[in-house]
């Protein structure tokens, strides 16, 4: 009900979305080009959440569900590998079967020879001459990232970053279910919270066990963060999200993807700077 809470939803969401295909009628699909770039914590009440990157969040989600499935990626790789997948849906979604290393370089500004090699590292796709069959490919990408079944994600804090992350439908969609949002404030627990309701932080460690929780999101104030990463990796998660601006320490079979917005505005700085 609050206005800031709109503008938090909306500068999450438009990362979360990410990006999307752009085509002009009647053109071919190599023709075709493409673009995508794709706290205050307000309260300071305990918060948590499971999310990395804030710049690219999708691509942070995506890549704790390569990590915590079969097979180790590079991170830059798999933001490429997602990029490489929100475009081939939306290839599908337009009717084509097919569609060459250089179209999806131009789409997902990138070079053919990167395409190549990223997907070289799986196996063979395509013919040369005649491209990727674009439905095989989306499917062995989605089984590369992890995304051939659903992950049980907890938010750790009710304030505005897990208000926008648990808004978000797209996380469901992904195959990202949301099963618990926890926090320490009075105020809040007991409220609704998308399909969910508040719970205590009490609660967390039985519900993450109960429910076979695998990654958790923390959007919760520095000094507070450690503790309950404690707590979660005890109970068993073995990957995490986190908001909070802080280094965490965790074993060496946890993954954490830390999202600091202020590193990422300080390498816009840089490169405004450099430009000059």
């Amino acid at each position: 009900d609050h206005p800031e809470h709109g503008a938090t939803v909306e500068l999450l969401t438009a990362g979360l979305d990410g990006m999307d295909a752009h085509a002009t009628d009647g053109a071919t699909l190599d023709e075709r080009g493409g673009r995508g770039h794709g706290e205050d914590l307000g309260d300071r009440v305990h918060l948590c959440c499971a999310c990395e990157d804030f710049h690219k969040p999708t691509f942070a989600i995506h890549a704790m569900a390569a990590s915590v499935s079969h097979k180790r990626i590079a991170e830059s790789t798999v933001r490429r590998l997602s990029m490489y997948l929100r475009y081939l849906e939306g290839l599908e979604e337009s009717g084509l079967a097919t569609a060459s290393s250089d179209a999806l370089a131009q789409l997902c500004g990138t070079t053919p020879a990167q395409v190549r090699k990223d997907l070289s590292s799986f196996g063979t796709f395509g013919k040369r001459g005649l491209g990727y069959p674009v439905h095989e490919l989306s499917e062995r990408l989605r089984s590369i990232l992890g995304l051939t079944h659903p992950w049980r994600v907890v938010i750790v804090g009710a304030g505005k970053i897990g208000s926008a992350l648990a808004a978000y439908k797209g996380f469901r969609q992904r195959g990202f279910q949301v099963v618990g949002v926890y926090d320490s404030s009075t105020e809040k627990v007991g409220r609704p919270w998308g399909d969910n309701t508040v719970a205590t932080m009490a609660q967390l460690p039985e519900d993450v066990s109960q429910h076979a929780v695998d990654i958790a999101v923390l959007a919760i104030p520095a000094e507070q963060a450690q503790e309950v990463v404690d707590t979660l990796v005890q109970a068993g998660v073995r990957a995490i999200l986190n908001f909070a601006p802080t280094q965490l320490h965790v074993p060496s079979d946890v993954t954490v993807r830390t999202v600091n917005m202020a590193m990422e505005l300080e390498g816009l700085a840089y490169a405004l700077t450099s430009a000059r």
